[in-house]
C-alpha cells in the first residue's frame, strides 16, 4: 500500500464527508493505493455515525473509536500501530489542512529518502491569541532540540514508514513527534510550506492549557531523550556539584572564623552568618540529588527495554 492517511478527531462530523471526499479524489487522480483511519477521540457529537456510513461507501476508510476523549497524542499512536502503508500522512479534521498537499509530500518522502516531513503554515487564518504563543514555542523548541523547523505543531505531516512504527507518542507529545523522531535516530527531516485554510467547520480545539502542557512535555521529551538510560548523569553532577558548593562555602566560614580569632578579631558564630544556612541546604540538596541519580539509575538498570536499541540493518 502507498499511502495511509491518519486523521485524529474530536467532534468534527460536518466536515467529515468532506474530508473523505477529497482525500479519495486526490488519490484516485494519482493512482495511490490508500487507506484512511479516522479516530474519534471520544466524540459527543455524531461523528462516529458519520464514519461509518462513509466506511459503507468506501471500503478505504476505516475507523476507531475510543470510550472516552484521551488527546491526539493518544489517537495517533493509536492509528500509527494500525497503517499499512509505506508513507503515513496525518492531517487534522477540520478542513485546514489540504489533501491536495499529499502528493508532494508522497514524492519527496519517496525520491529524497527523508524520515519525515512537517508542513509549515507559514500564512496562517488563527487569531494572534494563537500565533504569538505558537512562535514563541516554536523558537524554543528548535532552540533545544537543534531541529530548524519553522512549525513543530502543524498537524500535516509525512512519515516513512518505519518512522510511526519505532516512535511513541504519549501526552501531548504529538506537537514535538519531530524531536521524538529525531532522539529515536531518525534525522532526515525537512519541512514544507503548505496552505493553510479558514475553518470551515465546527469550533476549535485549542487552549491555553496546551501551552503549559506542551512546554512540560519538551522537558519530559529532552530530558528522556538525552538521560533515560542514564539518568545518573544529570541528577548526580548536579548533586555533586551542590554538594561542593556547599562544603566550600561551610569551609570557607571555619577558616575565616580561625583568622578573626587567631588575629585577635571580632567575630561570629558560623551559625549565626546566613551563609551557613544556604552551605547547609545546597549539602542536603546536594545529597538527595544524588539519591535520586543512583535510585533513578537502579530502575534504569532492571527496566525490561534496559538493553532495547534501534538497529536500521544488518547484513
Amino acid at each position: 500500500m502507498d499511502i495511509s492517511v491518519v486523521v485524529p478527531l474530536f467532534n468534527e462530523d460536518e466536515s467529515l464527508p468532506e474530508l473523505t471526499a477529497w482525500i479519495a479524489q486526490v488519490m484516485n487522480d494519482h493512482n495511490f493505493s490508500y487507506e484512511v483511519i479516522l479516530v474519534d477521540d471520544g466524540s459527543t457529537d455524531n461523528s462516529w455515525e458519520v464514519i461509518e456510513s462513509l466506511r459503507l461507501q468506501n471500503p478505504a476508510i476505516k475507523g476507531i473509536k475510543f470510550r472516552r476523549n484521551y488527546g491526539k497524542s493518544a489517537a495517533l499512536n493509536v492509528a500509527f500501530e494500525a497503517t499499512q502503508g509505506d508513507v503515513v500522512i496525518t492531517m487534522d479534521a477540520d478542513l485546514q489542512d489540504s489533501p491536495d498537499e499529499i502528493p508532494e509530500l508522497y514524492r519527496r518522502i519517496k525520491e529524497e529518502k527523508l524520515d519525515l516531513i512537517s508542513g509549515w503554515k507559514k500564512k496562517r487564518y488563527d487569531p494572534i491569541t494563537k500565533t504569538i504563543p505558537t512562535k514563541l514555542f516554536n523558537a524554543a523548541t528548535r532552540k533545544m532540540s537543534g531541529i530548524e523547523l519553522n512549525d513543530f505543531n502543524c498537524g500535516l505531516k509525512a512519515y516513512r514508514s518505519d518512522v510511526v512504527k519505532t516512535i511513541e507518542v504519549y501526552g501531548e507529545m504529538h506537537r514535538y513527534i519531530p524531536v521524538i523522531a529525531k532522539w529515536a535516530g531518525f534525522n532526515k527531516i525537512a519541512e514544507q510550506v503548505v496552505e493553510h485554510r479558514a475553518r470551515k467547520y465546527g469550533t476549535t480545539k485549542f487552549g491555553f492549557s496546551r501551552f503549559i502542557n506542551g512546554f512540560l512535555d519538551l522537558l519530559s521529551i529532552f530530558f528522556v531523550g538525552k538521560f533515560g538510560k542514564r539518568p545518573m548523569h544529570f541528577f548526580g553532577s548536579l548533586g555533586v556539584l551542590s554538594f561542593i558548593i556547599g562544603m566550600v562555602m561551610s569551609i570557607y566560614m571555619l577558616i575565616e572564623k580561625q583568622y578573626l580569632i587567631h588575629s585577635g578579631l571580632e567575630y561570629r558564630n558560623v551559625t549565626d552568618q546566613p551563609l551557613f544556612y544556604l552551605s547547609l541546604v545546597a549539602i542536603v540538596v546536594g545529597s538527595q540529588l544524588f539519591l535520586a541519580g543512583f535510585i533513578a539509575e537502579l530502575l534504569s538498570r532492571n527496566a525490561p527495554e534496559r538493553n532495547q536499541y534501534l538497529i536500521e540493518k544488518r547484513v
